[in-house]
């Protein structure tokens, strides 16, 4: 079985970049399930009904969130509904709408938030081993996104969970990690998938209001930027169909103009 798992899309940009790229590598990879990190398809900050609708026509089949999920407030009714594609983090609280993962599909996905530099959540540690413990999604592949800011706690989630999930990426960071490996107990794992957005940008926003934020400390809200020079950032893991396990992890990364 061959997973695709898509970094952060970051605004229209990087949802053209989407358009133009997946199809053709849902095709020519000939790609079994596809996750996508879609906290930041709508202007960078959230997401919609709409943009969620955009992701799964060019070839997605769930999309994944983290601190940006609640942004746009009209998609919250939506998330407790089990047929609508998007996963918020699993250590949230239980009373939040929604739900962190999904084994409907080929696949079964987890989505994680972390708590170092991000926010005060529940301990994804805790979260997946009691999701696992009762033997969750028993035959069919598992994979994790651990959407968190601190590379040491990404790190940290593969050693936890190897042996145990066929793969561990992290996103959040917006910046691809060259670490791809398999663990010695046949899990996947790299640190941070990417993005998909501009490449002459600051984490996919436009440069001029992020140093003016960094220089003066008072900013503007940031845009993303929607044109010129664009990255997608991916990697694709084979899974050994009777093990579950992944066999190879390998980075998919296109550049392109818009």
């Amino acid at each position: 079985m061959r997973i695709l798992m898509v970094g952060d899309v970051v605004g229209s940009g990087g949802r053209q970049t989407v358009k133009k790229v997946l199809p053709g590598l849902r095709r020519d990879l000939k790609l079994d399930f596809v996750v996508l990190q879609g906290e930041n398809l709508a202007g960078g900050f959230g997401l919609t009904e709409e943009t969620v609708a955009e992701m799964v026509e060019y070839g997605t089949d769930i999309i994944t969130s983290g601190n940006h999920v609640w942004d746009k407030r009209d998609i919250v009714s939506r998330l407790d509904d089990p047929q609508f594609p998007v996963l918020r983090p699993l250590n949230y609280p239980p009373s939040n709408p929604g739900r962190g993962a999904s084994s409907s599909g080929a696949v079964a996905v987890v989505n994680l938030i972390g708590r170092v530099w991000v926010g005060e959540f529940d301990s994804p540690f805790a979260a997946i081993d009691d999701l696992l413990a009762g033997g969750w999604a028993k035959g069919k592949p598992i994979v994790v996104d651990l959407h968190a800011e601190a590379t040491s706690e990404k790190v940290a989630m593969g050693w936890h969970l190897d042996g145990r999930v066929a793969a561990v990426v992290g996103t959040h960071t917006h910046v691809a990690t060259a670490d791809c490996r398999i663990l010695p107990g046949g899990t996947a794992y790299v640190t941070d998938l990417g993005m998909v957005g501009g490449m002459d940008s600051v984490i996919g926003m436009h440069v001029e209001e992020a140093m003016e934020r960094f220089l003066t400390g008072v900013g503007r809200r940031f845009k993303p930027v929607t044109s010129g020079p664009m990255r997608f950032n991916s990697v694709m893991i084979e899974i050994d169909d009777k093990t579950g396990k992944a066999v190879s992890i390998e980075r998919i990364d296109r550049e392109l103009e818009l």
